[in-house]
């Protein structure tokens, strides 16, 4: 039992747990960003009013979901910036050394 409180301790175990529940719960924030404000937004500048989600070309009996991809990518881009920027603010990027023994 002693061996795995070590390895909690200095691997950082607890602090990985913590990032992936707040990573959980700002991907959900960000996604309700995109799909209530952004595209709205994009869909007015498109001439699509509606969920930019809905929005595809078809070719034969193929639909291109490229609203869809749209919409995902604008999400990632969100969440790439904030981690990005995230990390930087809270110099998160220097927290990594090498442990000296």
């Amino acid at each position: 039992m002693k061996g795995f409180i070590e390895f909690i301790r200095e691997q950082g175990v607890m602090g990985l747990a913590v990032g992936f529940i707040l990573g959980g719960a700002v991907s959900k924030l960000v996604t309700s960003l995109v799909n209530d404000m952004v595209n709205p937004v994009v869909g007015i500048f498109l001439g699509r009013a509606g969920e930019l989600k809905k929005v595809f070309f078809q070719v034969g009996s193929a639909k291109i979901m490229w609203g869809s991809f749209v919409n995902s990518f604008i999400d990632f881009a969100i969440i790439a910036f904030v981690v990005y920027f995230g990390v930087k603010i809270l110099k998160l990027d220097k927290l990594d050394k090498k442990k000296i023994k």
